[in-house]
C-alpha cells in the first residue's frame, strides 16, 4: 500500500495513495493550535462510576498540566529534562540522543517517526529501515519528555490515515480498524515525490496482523494529550473515529466465553512462532490499558456513548478474569498442584480442567514464597506458566494488577534477579524452551534458539517499562540498579537489539546494532528516574469502580 504525495487518488486491490483532500485534512489537523489547560481533575481519576453518570468529559476531564520540560527545546547534546536539574547526566546520554536523532524519518520535510535500526554494518536491511508502530512508542515518549511533541502528533495523524486504507492479505480483507505494523517512506527522485508504503501484516513473518499496534496507538494518543495539554487532537472527529474503529475489532460479540482476546502466534512484540497463541498476557494487558485510555478520551456523543458503555462492561469482566485466572503466586501454585480434574457444573474449582502434571518442574523452584506474576496464557486445559516481562509491566502501569499484585511482581524480580535481569535487563520471557519442546513449539526456528531473541533473550528496550513499574510501586532502587547494568554495556556494544545467554552476557547472534528502541528505552528510563513526574503519561491509577459489577436498570424499573 502506498501513500503518494503528488497526484490524485488511485485504488487497486491493495494500493492506495493520499488524495489532495486527505493531504489538506492532515495539514488542517497539524495546524490546530495547542492549548494549555489549568489542572482541574486529572483524567486518570475518572472512574467507571463517573463515566456512567456524566454526559461528556468536557474540558476539565483532561489533565492539562505540562510535565516538567514539556515546553522546552533540547539544548545541543543535552536533553531538556536534564537541563532542569543540577546534576551531571551520564556520559552516554548525549550519545544516545545523537543516535536517536539519526534514526528520524522525514516525510515532506516533517519528522514522522524513527526507523527500527540504523545499522550500517549490516549487509541485509530487511525491514529494519521501516517505522514500526510498537517500536516508535519509546522514541515518542522520549521526545514528549524532552518537550518535542510535534513528531508524535505527526506520527499519530499519519498512522490514522494509514488505518483508513483498504487492507488485504491475498484475497482476504482485514478489518477496517486494523493499524499497520510498520510503514516506510519511499523516495522517487525522478518524479520528485515521496510515498508511504504500509505493511499490515502481509509482509510479516507468518503473515500475521499486529494486534498490538492499535492498542499502542491509543496509549500513545493519551500520553501525548496528558503531556502537552492538547486535548484538541483526541477530540477531532478523525481521532474519535480511529479509536472507535480499533475498539470495534475488539468489542464485537462472537463465540468467546472469556473477556480476553483470542490471538494468533506472532501478533505482538513476540512476532514469531513461540507458543503464545490463545490469550497471551501481553495482548490482554495492552487491551486493558487501551480500553482505559480510550474511556478517558472518547466523547459521550451519539457515536461514542455506546462504546463507553461497552468498555465499562468489558473492563469489569476483564479485570476479574485476569486477576483470578492469570495470577500465580506460591499459594495459587500449591492450589493448582492439588487440583482435581474432570469437574463438571458451576461449582468446579479447576474451571479450565488443567492437569496438575502439566506444571513444569522449573516452576516449583522458581516461585518464591513472597512474590507472584501473571502467567503467559490461560485457555482450556492449558496454562503457559512462563514469565513474560512486557505483559507484567503493562499490568502494573495500567493497574490491571492490584496494588498487592504489583508489589508481588516487584518482589519476584528482586528474588529472581539473576534469572530475570542477569547481566543485562530484561528477559523478554523466562525460561527458554529447548530440545524437543523447542522443535515442536517454534517449528525449529533458527532465530529463537534457547536463550536467544524471543526465546529467553534479554531486551534493553524493556528497561523503560521496568523503570516505570518500579517508580509506580515505590521501588526506584530496582530501576537504578538495572540502569547501572545497562550503562556498562550499551554504548560500548553499539546499542544492540537484544542479548543472548542465561544471564544476557552476549550480544545477540542476529542482533542489529544501533537499534532505535534500545536507545530510546534507555533514555526514557533515565529521564523517568530523574523526573518521576513523567510517569503520569504512561501510568493509570487503580479504578475501584472496576471491582463493582456494572448495573443497568431494567425497562420496568420506573414502572
Amino acid at each position: 500500500m502506498e501513500l503518494a504525495v503528488g497526484g490524485g487518488m488511485r485504488r487497486s486491490a491493495s494500493h492506495t495513495s493520499l488524495s489532495e483532500s486527505d493531504d489538506f485534512e492532515l495539514t488542517r489537523l497539524l495546524s490546530k493550535p495547542r492549548i494549555n489547560v489549568e489542572r482541574q481533575r486529572s483524567f486518570d481519576d475518572r472512574s467507571l462510576s463517573d463515566v456512567s453518570h456524566s454526559g461528556g468529559y468536557g474540558r476539565g476531564g483532561f489533565d492539562g498540566m505540562y510535565s516538567p520540560g514539556g515546553g522546552l527545546r533540547s539544548l545541543v547534546g543535552t536533553p531538556a529534562s536534564s537541563a532542569l536539574h543540577s546534576f551531571e547526566p551520564h556520559p552516554i546520554v548525549g550519545d544516545a540522543w545523537e543516535a536517536l536523532r539519526r534514526s528520524l524519518v522525514f516525510f515532506r520535510g516533517q519528522p514522522l517517526g524513527t526507523v527500527a535500526a540504523v545499522d550500517h554494518a549490516s549487509e541485509e536491511v530487511l525491514n529494519y529501515d521501516q517505522v514500526f508502530v510498537r517500536d516508535f512508542v519509546p522514541s515518542a515518549l522520549a521526545f514528549l519528555m524532552n518537550g518535542e511533541p510535534d513528531i508524535v502528533k505527526n506520527f499519530l495523524l499519519k498512522t490514522l490515515l494509514l488505518q483508513g486504507w483498504e487492507k488485504k492479505v491475498d484475497r482476504f480483507k482485514l478489518g477496517e480498524g486494523a493499524m499497520p505494523a510498520s510503514f516506510k517512506v519511499m523516495h522517487d527522485a525522478k518524479k520528485g515525490v515521496e510515498t508511504l508504503h504500509a505493511d499490515f501484516g502481509e509482509s510479516a513473518i507468518g503473515r500475521v496482523a499486529p494486534v498490538d499496534s492499535g492498542f499502542w496507538w491509543i496509549i500513545l494518543l493519551r500520553a501525548y494529550t496528558k503531556t502537552t495539554g492538547d486535548m484538541t487532537l483526541a477530540e477531532t472527529p478523525e481521532c474519535q473515529k480511529g479509536m472507535r474503529l480499533i475498539l470495534s475489532l475488539c468489542l464485537s460479540e462472537g463465540f468467546d466465553t472469556f473477556p480476553t482476546l483470542l490471538c494468533a502466534d506472532g501478533c505482538c512484540m513476540i512476532d514469531r512462532r513461540m507458543g503464545v497463541y490463545g490469550y497471551p498476557i501481553e495482548i490482554q494487558a495492552l487491551f486493558f490499558m487501551a480500553l482505559r485510555c480510550a474511556l478517558q478520551m472518547l466523547k459521550h456523543d451519539n457515536e461514542g456513548k455506546e462504546f463507553v458503555e461497552k468498555i465499562a462492561t468489558r473492563l469489569h469482566a476483564l479485570s476479574y478474569h485476569m486477576r483470578s485466572y492469570f495470577w500465580l503466586d506460591f499459594q495459587q501454585l500449591n492450589d493448582i498442584y492439588r487440583y482435581k480434574t474432570e469437574e463438571y457444573s458451576h461449582t468446579a474449582v479447576n474451571k479450565f480442567n488443567v492437569i496438575p502434571d502439566s506444571i513444569p518442574d522449573w516452576l516449583f523452584d522458581f516461585m518464591p514464597c513472597q512474590g507472584g506474576f501473571f502467567i503467559g496464557n490461560v485457555s482450556p486445559a492449558r496454562m503457559d506458566f512462563r514469565w513474560f516481562a512486557l505483559g507484567n509491566m503493562i499490568a502494573i502501569l495500567s493497574s490491571l494488577a492490584t496494588p498487592e499484585q504489583s508489589v508481588a511482581i516487584m518482589d519476584l524480580i528482586e528474588e529472581r534477579w539473576e534469572e530475570l535481569i542477569g547481566d543485562m535487563p530484561l528477559k523478554i520471557c523466562y525460561p527458554a524452551i529447548e530440545n524437543h519442546e523447542w522443535r515442536i513449539v517454534t517449528g525449529c526456528d533458527p532465530k529463537n534458539t534457547r536463550w536467544s531473541y524471543h526465546n529467553g533473550g534479554s531486551w534493553p528496550v524493556l528497561l523503560w517499562l521496568l523503570t516505570a513499574a518500579c517508580i509506580k510501586t515505590g521501588r526506584p532502587q530496582i530501576a537504578r540498579r538495572a540502569i547501572d547494568l545497562a550503562e556498562r554495556r550499551l554504548l560500548k556494544d553499539g546499542w544492540p537489539e537484544y542479548y543472548d545467554g542465561k544471564l544476557g552476557r552476549y550480544v545477540g547472534k542476529q542482533a542489529r546494532k544501533f537499534q532505535t528502541w534500545s536507545i530510546a528505552g534507555y533514555l526514557v528510563a533515565k529521564m523517568m528516574l530523574e523526573d518521576p513526574s513523567h510517569l503520569g503519561m504512561i501510568s493509570l491509577e487503580e479504578d475501584k469502580a472496576m471491582l463493582k459489577p456494572v448495573l443497568k436498570r431494567s425497562a420496568s424499573w420506573t414502572n
